[in-house]
């Protein structure tokens, strides 16, 4: 994205989420739910799940290296049944539902280098450097923050994640009783100068039971979801509110569509705002630098925003497999800068050790933490409390820059 996005007079930009009972999302919960129950049982477990559904089967293959024993088929049940996959008229029935597990351990070629970087293999390392830990793979990672929400994350996506927990709120409390887990939002918003100014199309779509009219869907959704979530500054008499627009969604979750482990990764980050490396996070342990790397950025980048550094900053990081030091480190201010560029990267340099091993140190990441980010966005999180999102360096950003 460029600085002329932000000088730009008027444009809409729009951004997606989807429910928990999505069949991706399905996917990414029940790949991070058995993530969660190896790093419970050992925390310096390898794993790298995957896993796909469709009508009455989850399929779940991958690499796994672990001292604990976890009975996998168990945990997929529970994340199924969590969602509210309880009958098969849903689109899955935890109970009777076929599962194929087909694991191996982590390839030792790989496991060579995740368990003693290059660095340390040189010599520039010691033995007792705790964070002598190579990348698990290469690739480049992104963070970003901006000022649009108290969260600082762009208000299209962190309105569409705040409809579909909404959505699911209601469907669990049985406000709106005939809902069903699968379901979609998205949210165009219109920004004047890079600064949002009013929301002109809000979409819901979501799976119900059969006897229920338009109607009466359009008018619950309308008065019980969108509203109560959407301020009421962005929203007009010109507002436009599209639900279910194909007139009819009885027929969801893995019978209506498969599903697959990392396929929602837009979902996932920033909606699309910002750039994205490709890799996506679901059911991979935080040595793969995919999903710690990307947490680490979006680290840096909040603390940049939340200290005054600068109000919009994208930050890329790239790594090769078994190298423990980023190849590359990169900050995009976007022109928001309150001081150089170039101060800004020496200051997070100065402040962030951005290796696999001090980023897991750092931020916690041998806990069992990541089920939960798995629906819903693993970013600017107002329900939960996750480490990346934390501001802890901020006021020393801020001192150190003279502001």
């Amino acid at each position: 994205m460029s600085t002329a996005f932000l000088s730009s007079p008027s444009y809409l930009y729009t951004s997606e989420s989807v429910t928990e009972g999505h069949p991706d999302k399905l996917c990414d919960q029940v790949s991070d739910g058995i993530l969660d129950a190896y790093l419970a049982e050992d925390p310096r477990s390898r794993v790298a799940c995957e896993t796909t559904a469709t009508s009455g089967l989850l399929f779940i293959t991958g690499e796994i290296t672990s001292k604990g024993y976890v009975d996998v088929s168990r945990v997929a049940r529970e994340v199924v049944r969590d969602i509210g996959y309880d009958h098969e008229d849903r689109g899955m029935d935890y109970r009777s539902c076929g599962i194929l597990t087909v694991l191996k351990g982590q390839s030792p070629d790989i496991a060579m280098g995740v368990d003693d970087a290059l660095e340390h293999r040189e010599g520039a390392m010691s033995d007792a450097d705790v964070e002598a830990v190579g990348a698990g793979d290469q690739g480049m990672m992104i963070g970003f923050a901006c000022r649009e929400t108290p969260e600082l994350m762009p208000l299209p996506i962190a309105l569409s994640h705040a409809l579909t927990r909404k959505l699911a709120e209601v469907r669990k409390s049985g406000e709106v009783s005939y809902l069903r887990p699968d379901g979609k939002s998205q949210v165009t918003v219109e920004y004047d100068h890079g600064v949002p100014k009013r929301v002109p199309t809000v979409l819901i779509s979501t799976q119900h039971d059969p006897d229920v009219s338009l109607a009466q869907i359009e008018n619950d959704l309308i008065e019980s979801v969108i509203r109560p979530t959407v301020p009421d500054q962005y929203l007009s008499e010109a507002t436009r509110f599209l639900v279910n627009p194909t007139g009819r969604f009885v027929i969801g979750g893995p019978v209506g569509d498969a599903g697959l482990t990392g396929r929602k990764i837009i979902v996932d980050t920033y909606g699309g705002m910002a750039s994205h490396g490709g890799g996506a996070f679901s059911g991979k342990d935080a040595t793969k630098v995919d999903r710690s790397g990307a947490y680490a950025a979006r680290w840096v980048a909040k603390n940049i925003v939340a200290a005054g550094l600068a109000d919009r900053v994208e930050i890329q990081v790239a790594y090769a497999i078994g190298v423990a030091e980023p190849v590359s480190f990169n900050i995009e201010t976007f022109g928001t800068e309150a001081i150089d560029p170039l101060k800004i990267r020496s200051l997070v340099i100065d402040r962030f050790d951005l290796r696999p091993g001090a980023i897991i140190r750092d931020l916690g990441l041998r806990k069992p933490i990541f089920r939960q980010t798995a629906a819903y966005g693993h970013f600017g999180r107002p329900d939960i409390s996750l480490p990346w999102e934390s501001t802890d360096r901020a006021d020393e950003l801020r001192s150190a820059a003279g502001l």
